[in-house]
């Protein structure tokens, strides 16, 4: 059962623009007449969180609001660092809560300990660009969308009672999902190879359609995710593509095609290779497994392995949300399709081999050889795309756009060391076994980070902010946030708020 409470917290490295995240999301809330604690996990420099934070003080929400910062993270990095009494672990727990897009979520993790999480990224908005002329899905087959472009018509904005749609399943046996949800072995997109996240080409259209297949009726769903519209979160290299194409296009960041749902439908697999942690929700009442600690972007494949041991399923709920790319501080094109390749090769070899799954962990045996076909077939691909944008700035007559695709492919040549094969595998190798050391270190310290949380609960509450906000005037339909009491302790006059875990349910 799922008596838990919830918890919603958006993860974020962009404090200037996350306001906009916190308000829409509370007025969602406050609509659907929900009410429960709103936390924002910052990894903000100590000199952003200065110039920024006021920004989350002028906002008004009619749902507590609570700040994870860093001089919050720094104080409950040094109580686990107590905790373990061995100095040698302090690199260790550092990098598990590294500032990055693994290490923010593991703090999501630590600090809703006993509880249900509900999660979305800061440019994600609670409502979903949904086609006017849905056309009927075939047998199996999950959703359909397609890209547009922005001014394109015969869609509308529709919103979702996210939390709603999420109570459904998240927490709960197969056998007490709704009837309405499909079952089935896993999911396959037309557009992509799921088992990598790594697209089949550049596609307008997709399809999700459900493999047939057993699924335990005791297995529980532990992570749920409503479909996601909006910006398209295409490969990099996909995207490199796409401008070199567009000979109207004079910036890589310009492309802003939006994808847009034909019509879905609700899911439950029993594998599912397909988990967006953008648009997430957690059953983390007895723990999970950490994200990976790395900065690749590649941290949330390990629920993607995770998921395949039994008696766990995930689900696709009945909710879509929309996606809205930011470009603030986002690293260059060509530096993420050197992450991308990196992560897709680590990600192929960690799948072929692990070992062993349990509540809070995964082991692998990959013991990070790199071989000379790994970085040739990787090499291959990378001076295809060179060669392709040379060729389009030696005819391109817009100076400026000139100038951009010149400009990619001299940081693609510099990015990949020239392309000069023995170099390029000697740095990837080290690369890897470096990434790797980190992994297996710490999937091995995280169960004792969480005993240790587990044990402290009733004793040490967690640092916090919370934010002294506005609060909605009275007669706007507001709902009070009493949910809160569930799991926040509200701390005496002139200190600042405390979080205090919710015991766990018997097992």
């Amino acid at each position: 059962m799922n008596e838990a409470p919830f918890v919603f917290v958006i993860p974020t490295y962009r404090l200037r623009d996350v306001s906009a995240a916190v308000s829409a999301y509370d007025e969602h809330f406050r609509h659907n007449g929900h009410s429960l604690p709103m936390m924002v996990f910052d990894d903000s420099t100590l000199a952003n969180h200065d110039k920024y934070f006021s920004l989350l003080e002028q906002i008004e929400t009619a749902n507590d609001l609570f700040y994870v910062g860093p001089r919050e993270k720094e104080e409950f990095i040094a109580f686990l660092c107590r905790h373990l009494r061995d100095r040698r672990l302090d690199s260790l727990v550092r990098n598990l809560f590294r500032p990055s897009y693994g290490g923010n979520r593991n703090f999501t993790l630590i600090y809703t300990l006993g509880q249900m999480m509900m999660s979305s990224d800061d440019d994600m908005r609670p409502e979903a660009i949904i086609e006017d002329s849905p056309e009927s899905l075939a047998p199996g087959e999950v959703s359909r969308g397609k890209l547009i472009r922005p001014g394109d018509a015969g869609h509308t904005l529709k919103s979702y009672d996210l939390l709603a749609a999420f109570k459904e399943v998240i927490g709960r046996r197969v056998a007490d999902v709704p009837a309405n949800f499909l079952r089935g072995a896993h999911l396959v997109d037309s557009a992509m190879d799921l088992e990598t996240n790594a697209s089949k080409g550049y596609s307008r259209a997709n399809a999700l359609s459900l493999a047939p297949g057993p699924i335990s009726p005791s297995a529980v769903v532990k992570v749920a995710q409503t479909f996601r519209t909006g910006t398209d979160d295409v490969d990099a290299i996909d995207f490199a593509r796409l401008f070199l194409a567009n000979d109207a296009q004079r910036q890589p960041d310009d492309l802003n095609d939006l994808y847009m749902l034909v019509n879905f439908r609700p899911a439950v697999t029993d594998r599912n290779w397909r988990i967006d942690c953008g648009v997430a929700a957690y059953d983390n009442r007895l723990g999970l497994p950490p994200f990976f600690p790395t900065r690749l972007r590649f941290e949330d494949y390990i629920y993607r392995l995770w998921v395949q041991q039994k008696g766990v399923a995930a689900a696709h709920v009945d909710a879509a949300q929309r996606h809205t790319k930011n470009n603030y501080m986002r690293n260059p094109l060509a530096a993420e399709i050197f992450n991308e390749e990196i992560a897709n090769l680590l990600k192929r070899k960690l799948k072929d081999s692990v070992r062993r799954m349990d509540d809070l962990t995964v082991s692998f045996g990959y013991g990070g050889e790199v071989t000379h076909a790994d970085t040739e077939e990787t090499l291959g691909r990378i001076r295809a795309i060179h060669a392709e944008a040379v060729a389009v700035a030696a005819r391109t007559k817009d100076p400026e756009r000139r100038q951009a695709v010149e400009v990619f492919a001299a940081n693609l040549a510099k990015s990949f060391y020239g392309f000069e094969s023995d170099f390029f595998q000697q740095n990837v190798s080290r690369i890897v076994d470096d990434v790797l050391s980190q992994i297996y270190a710490s999937l091995e310290l995280w169960p004792r980070l969480v005993e240790i949380c587990f044990f402290r609960r009733h004793r040490r509450e967690f640092p916090m902010l919370r934010v002294r906000n506005r609060r909605p005037r009275r007669g706007r339909g507001t709902t009070p946030a009493a949910a809160a009491s569930d799991a926040f302790t509200p701390a005496r006059r002139g200190e600042a708020p405390v979080f205090s875990i919710v015991p766990p349910p018997a097992a």
